[in-house]
């Protein structure tokens, strides 16, 4: 079993690699989002170290925690994948540069409101899970809409976190799904598939992969 981060990060390497040979696509159309969430700003340090250079939290608060231990990292780019409240978007404009949990109008108007450049992903619910938050399908549209005709947000792709299943096949629907929903709107970016599910994630048109367990481990939460 690899040990070291570069030894992970070298095995998700071939993953990708690999599942792009069987898609036959370009690896380099598949782009890898380090989820560094609950981990402290070290491993960022470490991540980063490596050549990584994307990273993805889910709280606000957490990534105001670490931002000052990892403000000299040149290059790095942080993304919120955790669900947004909209009277924070103030402090996620600060600390995030890409924002990939849009799932609303007021939410994308009150970050365009924050007057500061955003790239935008949209998190789509394709499930019935009461956990899971997103955008449902129908809704698409005016938050699209609402985005492209903003002055600071930019938008760049769609993201959506299937039910777990130890079954990664169970994860291709709602893939595909996502993939028809990105070319209906014209979208190029499509963030899907994680640790276990990022090979069909892949098969079916992803253009990130947010890898956490494959490369930190287990989280243990605080």
């Amino acid at each position: 079993m690899p040990e070291t981060l570069q030894q992970k990060l070298d095995l998700v390497q071939q993953r990708i690699h690999h599942a792009c040979a069987r898609a036959n696509r370009n690896p380099g159309e598949v782009r890898l989002l380090a989820v560094t969430k609950i981990f402290p700003a070290e491993i960022i340090r470490e991540a980063w170290a490596i050549g990584l250079r994307e990273f993805g939290e889910n709280y606000v608060q957490e990534m105001e925690n670490k931002a000052a231990a990892v403000a000299d990292l040149a290059g790095a780019r942080f993304h919120l994948i955790g669900h947004l409240q909209s009277n924070k978007t103030k402090k996620a404009s600060q600390f995030f540069q890409t924002i990939d949990s849009v799932d609303s109008v007021k939410l994308a108007r009150r970050l365009d409101a924050e007057g500061i450049p955003l790239d935008i992903t949209v998190e789509v619910k394709l499930s019935h899970e009461e956990s899971k938050t997103g955008a449902d399908a129908a809704g698409l549209v005016d938050i699209v809409e609402a985005v492209r005709t903003s002055q600071n947000l930019r938008l760049k792709g769609l993201m959506t976190v299937p039910p777990w299943s130890e079954d990664v096949e169970l994860s291709r629907p709602y893939f595909a799904k996502l993939r028809e929903l990105a070319a209906r709107h014209a979208i190029q970016e499509l963030s899907m598939g994680m640790s276990h599910d990022l090979e069909v994630a892949i098969e079916e048109g992803a253009t990130w992969v947010r890898v956490g367990t494959a490369l930190f481990g287990k989280r243990k939460k605080p």
